[in-house]
């Protein structure tokens, strides 16, 4: 996924609102389309993390065993480190990554 390979930011950063408005030409309009698309990203981080961690899930659950796995602490650190779906998003609004229209009333 695209979400995994980009260059955003992995800590708050203060953006100019200019910026961001330079796509749309509104402000309002920037956040709604930022919004869905960090929604969108959001969803598939998390179907390819569940799907990931499926491979883990026991068929007997009981509370007196526990068991500590290496390899789904380490995938679950992996996606703890990604950026933040609203950092990619952003990151791919800079970029002309994400295209826009308005509906015709």
């Amino acid at each position: 996924m695209g979400f995994k390979n980009n260059n955003a930011e992995r800590s708050t950063v203060t953006r100019d609102t200019i910026d961001l408005e330079e796509t749309t030409g509104n402000i309002y309009e920037s956040i709604v389309v930022l919004s869905k698309r960090a929604n969108q990203i959001s969803s598939s981080m998390k179907e390819e993390l569940t799907a990931k961690l499926q491979e883990f899930a026991s068929s007997t659950d009981n509370l007196e065993e526990i068991f500590e796995n290496r390899e789904q602490i380490e995938i679950s650190r992996f996606y703890e480190k990604l950026p933040k779906p609203v950092a990619v998003a952003i990151e791919e609004l800079k970029e002309g990554q994400i295209y826009t229209r308005k509906n015709q009333e």
